[in-house]
């Protein structure tokens, strides 16, 4: 008897502990659960479906949904049978459930570098998430749904801070079940990780994980699960690290046009690369005809109205021959440019060395860079010596037979996408680094950053370990096999081109109007009607700059969440922009 009355004092006294802390205990045995359980979570919306007796008033709740939005019914142990009731509405998610069980999990000792995780705390960061699902392809979130619910324990949201610039880098959302539905297996869940694809820092998705893993044990809870698409090896790879598990439930949705992918079957466009794919899936939305050409290379055709037009990612046949020639070569658009007043960099004789000796002692650093090239291939800033520029000169007439050499301009890279002479985005380009763990060499962590550089572009962007990567590095003391200090950042190129590992910041809303104004200067001299106008600045929010060269073919995926792909459709098919999501119609 003594025993008993200790055990129910023990058990008063957590309980009340529990409520000290503002946790919830966990639901009594014999609690019922919620009917018919919805959770808004300002995405969509979870069906809890276990907490639906038939299948009937599921495939109402899933009726419902809203325009814009995409609910899930998750916990489907059945889905054959919803799917028989909405053959014609609804369709199996393709992906895997996966379960942590909270009482075996061990958190890690290593902390983060570079990083803090902490909780959503202002309307900044709510705008900064959706920043972030924007350039992963996932839907947004109001951002006031974000503000309203910043108490709501249901839902928890942390965000991953980078701790040099205070920007956000990440995030992930946990959803409570005892407080959603009273479930009586006293779990939780996690939804929305991601992870800005610019972001340098290692680790950042597991942090996330852990950290909401060490939050709902906190609270007592017993599991937490989350879905995954089936082919995504490396996210899979991740939780199974983890400790996560497969369990056997099921994700059911309702056949619209954001899961749209999900349900039509195999397409014809699996091997575009990421700028080719954003035009290509911007146009099926707004039922323009899409027909792939040829996927490696990015080419496809759209016809809309009786009107076909051919593109190669955001290059069209509007683009013509004379304007993709003078983007072509690199001096000639020098000239184009600075006859129609735009600020060029003073250039350099390659062929004379007293003019590079001179220009040296004006400048301090100069650049070399092929007349004709791409990707930032033969590009080398910053040399100090003439034994630099002629090392330089020999790499760049690899690439072409004509090269240029220019005075150094101090500042930031930025890039204004300009289409139909206006301003659609403006980012700022910064070169690859790295940040030291005081147990890694240089090299590995140039390769370990390459790799999520490459994850995070589809491909498109790689560090090379080269002459130009030694050279960075022996500038500032290093070597590829030195290991890096703990949390220094190290600088491991000078040029800025996202496909040599550079990373890119939206800079669209501060960017001054003098640049602006260049930048359509530029593309009304060369006459081309989309560009990427590249321009030296001492800062986006300053008027100062200096040009650098036009691309004829910018690549528009880099700049989400600016709606460049839909401006690039609306130049094409003027009348379609009522269909395009950004529209406001």
């Amino acid at each position: 008897m003594a025993s008993e009355v200790r055990s129910e004092r023990s058990k008063a006294h957590r309980l009340k502990r529990l409520r000290h802390e503002g946790l919830k205990p966990p639901v009594q045995a014999g609690e019922e659960p919620t009917a018919d359980a919805v959770l808004d979570c300002g995405w969509g919306r979870l069906l809890f479906a276990q907490t639906f007796e038939t299948a009937e008033p599921l495939v109402e709740a899933l009726r419902a949904e809203g325009p814009d939005r995409r609910d899930i019914a998750f916990y489907v142990r059945n889905p054959h049978v919803l799917l028989a009731s909405a053959p014609q509405e609804l369709f199996l998610d393709p992906s895997h459930t996966y379960r942590l069980e909270l009482a075996t999990y061990r958190a890690s000792r290593r902390q983060p570098r570079g990083f803090t995780i902490r909780r959503l705390a202002s309307e900044m960061d709510a705008q900064a998430v959706n920043d972030i699902y924007a350039k992963r392809r996932m839907v947004p979130v109001p951002p006031d749904f974000f503000w309203s619910h910043r108490d709501d324990r249901t839902l928890t949201y942390f965000v991953a801070e980078d701790t040099a610039t205070g920007a956000v880098i990440g995030t992930v959302t946990g959803v409570d079940h005892p407080r959603a539905f009273k479930d009586p297996e006293n779990g939780s869940s996690l939804w929305c990780l991601a992870v800005d694809p610019q972001a340098t820092q290692p680790g950042v998705g597991e942090a996330l994980v852990r950290r909401l893993a060490e939050h709902f044990r906190t609270r007592g809870l017993a599991h937490m699960d989350l879905s995954v698409m089936h082919d995504n090896d490396q996210a899979i790879a991740l939780y199974e690290k983890l400790g996560f598990r497969r369990v056997s439930f099921f994700g059911v949705k309702r056949k619209n046009p954001i899961n749209e992918a999900l349900f039509v079957g195999p397409a014809d466009d699996h091997d575009l690369n990421p700028y080719a794919r954003i035009i290509v899936d911007e146009a099926r939305r707004r039922g323009i005809a899409t027909d792939v050409i040829d996927a490696e290379g990015g080419l496809f055709r759209l016809t809309w109205g009786g009107r076909t037009v051919r593109c190669r990612e955001s290059l069209s046949e509007l683009t013509s021959a004379v304007a993709l020639s003078i983007c072509d070569d690199k001096r000639m658009t020098r000239r184009i440019v600075a006859a129609a007043g735009v600020r060029t960099p003073a250039s350099v004789d390659p062929d004379n060395p007293s003019s590079i000796e001179a220009a040296l002692e004006t400048y301090g650093q100069l650049v070399v860079k092929p007349a004709r090239g791409e990707q930032g291939q033969g590009v080398a800033v910053g040399l100090k010596t003439v034994g630099e520029i002629q090392a330089a000169l020999a790499v760049a007439r690899r690439i072409c037979s004509d090269v240029l050499i220019e005075e150094q301009v101090r500042g930031e890279d930025l890039r204004l996408v300009i289409i139909d002479f206006q301003l659609a985005a403006a980012a700022v380009r910064r070169p690859p680094r790295v940040i030291g763990d005081g147990l890694t060499s240089i090299r590995r962590l140039i390769e370990l950053q390459s790799r999520r550089r490459s994850a995070a572009t589809g491909g498109e962007s790689r560090i090379p370990i080269d002459a130009e990567t030694e050279r960075t590095l022996a500038e500032a003391g290093y070597s590829l096999d030195d290991v890096a200090p703990a949390d220094v950042e190290i600088m491991v190129r000078k040029a800025a081109n996202l496909h040599l590992g550079g990373t890119i910041h939206d800079v669209t809303d501060i960017v001054h109007p003098a640049l602006v104004d260049a930048a359509i200067a530029a593309a009304r001299a060369i006459d081309i009607p989309v560009t990427g106008i590249d321009l030296m600045v001492t800062a986006p929010d300053q008027p100062d700059y200096a040009f650098i060269e036009a691309n004829e073919r910018p690549g528009l995926a880099n700049h989400e969440p600016q709606p460049t792909a839909e401006r690039f459709v609306d130049l094409l098919f003027p009348a379609s922009a009522a269909g395009s999501p950004r529209s406001g119609a």
